[in-house]
């Protein structure tokens, strides 16, 4: 029974950080009218565009970085029986 209650935790744990670009765009636009910007003026087009690029430019940054790209050592463990 656990196991299904582990597994519904960890499903919506999963999907709680999922927005929609709709979702996104919204947060975006209430992030630069939090900043005093008007919707009506470029510095309001100036700082959707600085939040798109930073969020580009943090998923290059995010993609170079790559726990699996590692150099592989590999050490054999070598077990040899003793001589009698």
């Amino acid at each position: 029974m656990w196991h299904k209650t582990a597994l519904v935790v960890a499903l919506a744990a999963s999907c709680a950080g999922c927005m929609t670009a709709e979702d996104r765009r919204a947060a975006d636009e209430a992030k630069c009218r939090s900043y005093g910007f008007d919707r009506k003026n470029d510095a309001f087009a100036e700082c959707l565009q600085r939040i798109d690029l930073a969020r580009r430019a943090e998923l290059r940054r995010a993609s170079v970085f790559d726990l699996w790209d590692r150099p592989v050592i590999y050490r054999p463990i070598i077990i040899r029986p003793r001589p009698n």
